[in-house]
């Protein structure tokens, strides 16, 4: 079956209409374009993100669910409670960014390949050095076990992705995003896809439509700067 997609110009970050999204595959809005800090901002700012394997075109997507939480909100289950008390990790914010996201981007067991490519690494490595993408780092003693890398946009976290080098150590990065950037008033994080993983926290699904309204509420959101200044967090658990 032939596929037809629109293919953005190199000379405008325009990105179509979400609506127009192709139903299968789910989400296929866009090919082509660039990885360029403008655009990537854009495609966020507008519900869309990219993402593609080696080999491919850029592909740019908007699925018709898509798996949000309120920060607030975030569940946090007994057994990862007992985790948390026993305060053998530790996590901290944009103290290792380029760490988390080759962690996140390294092979892993059930999937030998990754979609987070030596573009992706490098656009996203000047994204953080422009203060948009940020870290989130689970140590133990000194070693990096966990993490996850995303975007703010305004109020919203977009999140990327996760990694987890021990047991329970991205749920620590994913739990810690949640309290922390609702302490600075942070309304909404994109998780993009729900998995159980995610669920587990309280993430759902909302419609596209439902999750374009939010974002159009809460992108131009000016949050606490602070927020990103590299600095450590105390998870607490008697919420």
């Amino acid at each position: 079956m032939t596929i037809y997609i629109p293919e953005l110009p190199l000379n405008n970050h325009i990105f179509p209409d979400t609506n127009s999204a192709l139903s299968d595959p789910d989400g296929l809005l866009a090919m082509g374009g660039d990885l360029n800090p403008q655009r990537i901002i854009s495609a966020y700012r507008h519900g869309v993100f990219p993402w593609f394997s080696d080999g491919q075109p850029i592909l740019w997507w908007s699925p018709a669910q898509r798996a949000t939480i309120k920060p607030k909100l975030v569940h946090i289950s007994r057994s990862m409670k007992k985790i948390i008390s026993k305060n053998n990790f530790y996590v901290t914010v944009n103290l290792a960014f380029n760490d988390v996201i080759y962690g996140c981007a390294a092979p892993r067991a059930d999937q030998p390949e990754t979609w987070i490519t030596d573009d992706m690494l490098a656009a996203y490595g000047r994204l953080h050095r422009q203060g948009v993408a940020h870290s989130i780092e689970v140590w133990r003693g000194d070693k990096l076990v966990g993490g996850l890398y995303g975007l703010c946009i305004g109020g919203v976290f977009c999140g990327e992705s996760m990694f987890s080098k021990e047991d329970n150590s991205s749920k620590m990065a994913f739990i810690a995003l949640c309290q922390h950037f609702d302490r600075f008033k942070g309304q909404l994080v994109d998780c993009q896809i729900l998995t159980k993983h995610l669920h587990n926290f309280g993430v759902q699904n909302v419609s596209r439509e439902n999750f374009t309204n939010n974002l159009k509420q809460y992108k131009n959101i000016e949050i606490d700067k602070k927020c990103w200044d590299k600095q450590t967090i105390v998870i607490k658990t008697g919420r």
